[in-house]
């Protein structure tokens, strides 16, 4: 069972270090990087935009059959309860007729089809702009998941490591307490501030169950699955390039290209609007098979009762069997001035996609300066706090040497412990920051590296 469910996971996890613990859990432990790829491979919103990319495939090649030979047969047997007259008394054709026939039509000229043909492609190729926008987006919710996980667990760590520093100055104020050399207050201050750390330590841990549901959402992982994470927010942070050369190129921008790619549709539109002004050549086939009952015809000449009558010395039947080919050619003429307003329609909507995109590209411009003020912002940020988690270590190992030396206080050192743990969190969240930051910098521009700009051929 446990095999089937690992091989139900999928491909893409087994390269993954996907292990099972003893109660047959599954444990996933990844990289941004293969998060990133199980996302791309198995969210049902990636799977719903690669359905799409199909459909117009499927709607590409139905206008491609158009321009194929059109083939059809049909076949008719007709039973004639009463035949027609031409005159009172006088009837002709048989009771029983056979009929099949078979038709073949290719066109030879049809300007609108090869319009269509273009319009088709442009389609797929907005098609393939919309998943690779939902491509950016995906990539930008996960980097921000697991960005959150590893914050979550890194306060966790420090909020461990802040119960472990007080612990200690608890045991250390316990027993100068118990040798009279420090007030009753002092260890009772130092119980009141190891209590107040635990509920944060809860608090942190239910932060990393929810941030892991988040991510394993995205990565359409089964709940049941455990992930852990590789690397932490400090490698991340080592790996950022520090810099202020920011691009503000956003001709990559999913928003800005899908805009251009509607507005080349609607030039498609309106050109496929004239061609049907223009005329169609097409050439048609035909040929057919009828059998139709014999009818003794030499009474009528005579004037005998025996007219009308199946002639038993013949062939029940005879056939005939016609051929025909031609061409046809099809002139529009005038249509009530239906195209001439269509082509008005068109038009409107051209006037209108360009001033949206006008606005769209100053709005979007806008966000990439914004995002890089964020950026500037979040580095400077994480820069500083740096530092004072470098002087909150400091100050807090002198408070503890002060306390213990008598020369300090409780809650001289209480302030400094407080202060050092205040500090490592605040510098988790600014990495956190700077990461997310360049995550929706890079979602803007439309050029997130993990993600390929795909082509349409």
């Amino acid at each position: 069972m446990i095999c089937v469910s690992i091989m139900s996971i999928g491909v893409t996890y087994a390269q993954a270090n996907l292990s099972v613990d003893e109660g047959g859990n599954m444990q996933l432990t990844l990289t941004l990087e293969e998060a990133i790829e199980i996302a791309l491979n198995d969210n049902p919103t990636i799977k719903v935009a690669n359905l799409e990319i199909e459909r117009y495939d499927y709607v590409r090649k139905q206008t491609v059959s158009t321009l194929y030979p059109q083939v059809d047969l049909s076949g008719q047997y007709a039973y004639s309860i009463r035949r027609q007259e031409m005159a009172e008394g006088f009837s002709f054709g048989g009771k029983n007729t056979v009929n099949a026939s078979g038709n073949i039509a290719l066109p030879l000229f049809v300007p609108s089809v090869y319009r269509q043909m273009k319009l088709n492609r442009t389609q797929m190729a907005t098609a393939v702009e919309s998943a690779r926008a939902s491509r950016i987006d995906l990539v930008a919710a996960v980097r921000s998941a697991y960005y959150n996980v590893l914050l979550a667990e890194q306060s966790l760590t420090v909020l461990q490591e802040a119960i472990a520093t007080t612990q200690r100055v608890v045991d250390n104020t316990k027993s100068l307490y118990e040798n009279g050399l420090a007030a009753e207050y002092d260890y009772i201050t130092a119980q009141v501030q190891l209590s107040n750390l635990q509920p944060q330590v809860l608090q942190a841990k239910n932060g990393i169950e929810i941030t892991k549901l988040q991510l394993k959402m995205y990565l359409s992982l089964p709940e049941s699955t455990d992930i852990e994470l590789s690397g932490s927010l400090d490698d991340f942070r080592d790996e950022v390039l520090l810099g202020e050369d920011y691009s503000t190129d956003v001709s990559q921008n999913t928003t800005l290209k899908t805009l251009e790619l509607q507005q080349e549709l609607l030039d498609h539109q309106e050109k496929l609007i004239q061609t049907t002004r223009m005329p169609t050549i097409a050439a048609f086939g035909s040929v057919s098979y009828i059998l139709q009952e014999r009818v003794d015809l030499s009474g009528l000449m005579g004037g005998g009762a025996g007219a009308g009558m199946a002639v038993p010395q013949q062939s029940k039947f005879w056939g005939q069997f016609p051929i025909s080919v031609g061409a046809q050619i099809s002139v529009p003429l005038f249509a009530g001035f239906k195209k001439t307003n269509q082509l008005r329609e068109v038009r409107n909507q051209k006037a209108q996609l360009a001033l949206q995109r006008e606005y769209a590209e100053e709005g979007i411009k806008l966000q990439v300066q914004q995002a890089i003020n964020t950026l500037l912002t979040a580095r400077e940020t994480m820069l500083s706090n740096e530092l004072t988690v470098e002087q909150a270590n400091k100050a807090y190992e002198i408070s503890y040497a002060r306390y213990n030396a008598g020369a300090g206080t409780i809650l001289e050192l209480n302030s400094a412990q407080l202060s050092m743990t205040q500090a490592q969190l605040n510098y988790s969240q600014s990495i956190y920051n700077y990461l997310s930051a360049q995550a929706e910098y890079e979602k803007v521009l439309g050029t997130n590296i993990y993600v390929d700009t795909p082509t349409v051929e």
